[in-house]
């Protein structure tokens, strides 16, 4: 039985008032905020506060989802907001062992986690704790950049993320794709660095010109039928919906485009949804976090209709 007590958690306002942990024993969706920016990002430092703002917009989301989802997805599903994870920006290595920590303590609890950061350094350690639980993964990359980045010297930075999974074995890389890709790059080759570790990068205009149903039944027959690790960089939106990212590039997908190819991943074996990247200082009226709930609710029902 988890002892919540000792988790490195601080208990926050809830998630669309979803209950504690402890008042759900047979939650199968877990809600986790990871406040955490890397520290060294060079205009926009301001993830850390992304889980606040986004559990503050969440209030706005109503529960009942028809036609398909006419019920109070929180109390029939028994999600859990389990709070923050207890990090200080910037403490790397504390950080990623703490969120290990608890991501292995909502595996261990039967449930799956649904994630809000935190910039995207967040994602290496969550996947990590997926690996220890369900083996080689599937990743979907959901993001305007590939986050493949020449690994500096000490060891990480925000965009070296998915170098250091394949670094660690712990993706079926094969599997695994970079998608909605576009804008600027701060250096050369990190688009040859991505391609050299064997992931798929489908771009923005490549999405386009496929269409949503031809994008997303290729998205399905690449997972097949592994695990399924769905990572949602905010800047995958145009900022015209989601101006406060860390990182903004015009020419994304709108709210709808987005929520479409979350929801045609249904059925596939998806076991954690992580969103990343808001940042509410550059945020305007909370549209980001606002379309950031949104998103965490549709991960809420690709888990609840996960086969598995």
């Amino acid at each position: 039985m988890t002892d919540f007590a000792k988790l490195p958690l601080r208990r926050t306002a809830a998630f669309m008032h979803a209950p504690g942990p402890e008042q759900r024993k047979n939650s199968r969706a877990a809600i986790v905020g990871i406040p955490f920016d890397f520290g060294v990002h060079a205009y926009r430092i301001g993830s850390r506060l992304g889980p606040a703002a986004i559990r503050e917009q969440s209030l706005i989301v109503r529960p009942f989802n028809p036609p398909a989802h006419d019920f109070d997805v929180i109390e029939k599903f028994q999600v859990a907001d389990w709070g923050d994870v207890d990090v200080t920006s910037g403490q790397i290595m504390d950080a990623f062992a703490k969120i290990e920590a608890v991501l292995d303590a909502v595996y261990a609890a039967g449930a799956r986690p649904v994630t809000m950061g935190g910039d995207g350094a967040v994602t290496l350690p969550q996947i990590r704790a997926a690996h220890r639980k369900f083996g080689k993964l599937a990743v979907i990359h959901l993001d305007s950049h590939n986050d493949s980045n020449p690994v500096p010297a000490t060891g990480f930075d925000t965009g070296t993320t998915f170098v250091r999974m394949v670094e660690e074995n712990l993706i079926d890389v094969s599997r695994s794709l970079h998608a909605g890709i576009r804008g600027t790059f701060k250096m050369p080759g990190i688009w040859a660095k991505s391609d050299a570790l064997g992931y798929e990068t489908v771009t923005m205009p490549e999405i386009e010109d496929m269409g949503i149903k031809r994008f997303v039944a290729h998205v399905r027959k690449k997972c097949g039928d592994l695990p399924v690790y769905l990572c949602l960089d905010m800047d995958f939106f145009d900022p015209s919906c989601a101006p406060g990212v860390c990182a903004p590039s015009w020419g994304g997908a709108l709210a709808r485009e987005g929520i479409a190819i979350v929801k045609g991943l249904a059925g596939l074996n998806i076991v954690a949804m992580d969103v990343n990247t808001v940042s509410p200082p550059h945020d305007v009226g909370g549209m980001s976090a606002l379309l950031a709930a949104q998103m965490m609710l549709e991960g809420v029902l690709l888990i609840y209709q996960n086969p598995g």
